[in-house]
């Protein structure tokens, strides 16, 4: 199985990050891979992009859920992929906020060989939980996902267009 562990830290309190992550209608607005959720009490249906324009399935169910501090979950038999895993929100030092930290194990499709082709694809699980995770504190600081060209998303997820930047018009002139 492969291993996966990343952190951030939020500015908002343990409560409220557990609240938003928790929601699972949330979910899709900062892990920009997850096509949909369905979630009924503690199992969920999760519908998620894959290398090459595929779409991998899986069916999960939350084993353990302390309000406010932990969310852990595992895939149940027959989902493509097989993981578990969990989110911990802990209080962070000198009142600067939530520290989130996400951590699991799966089975990529295919195994080894699969996994090198995700990283071919730019798909690796690391980099896709740091995005994610980054995404995550700018939704929550911000109340939005701020997309530029560079960005691994890029403008076509969604973004709004901008108009080139234009100087002042002081005094009539430009």
């Amino acid at each position: 199985m492969l291993h996966v562990t990343k952190s951030v830290t939020i500015n908002r309190t343990p409560e409220a990050v557990y609240r938003f992550w928790r929601d699972f209608s949330n979910l899709p607005q900062f892990m920009i891979h997850v096509r949909s959720i369905a979630a009924t009490g503690d199992r969920s249906h999760w519908v998620v992009a894959a290398p090459a324009g595929q779409t991998v399935e899986w069916d999960a169910e939350i084993v353990e859920d302390r309000p406010y501090e932990r969310i852990a979950w595992r895939s149940l038999p027959g989902s493509d992929i097989q993981h578990q895993g969990m989110v911990r929100f802990e209080k962070a030092p000198a009142d600067r906020g939530t520290e989130v930290h996400v951590e699991f194990q799966y089975d990529a499709p295919a195994g080894q060989a699969g996994a090198t082709i995700a990283k071919l694809f730019g798909e690796e699980p690391t980099q896709q939980v740091r995005d994610d995770l980054r995404r995550l504190k700018q939704v929550m600081e911000t109340g939005e996902v701020v997309r530029s060209d560079g960005s691994p998303e890029g403008a076509g997820q969604g973004a709004s267009q901008q108009r080139a930047a234009q100087a002042p018009d002081v005094g009539g002139r430009r």
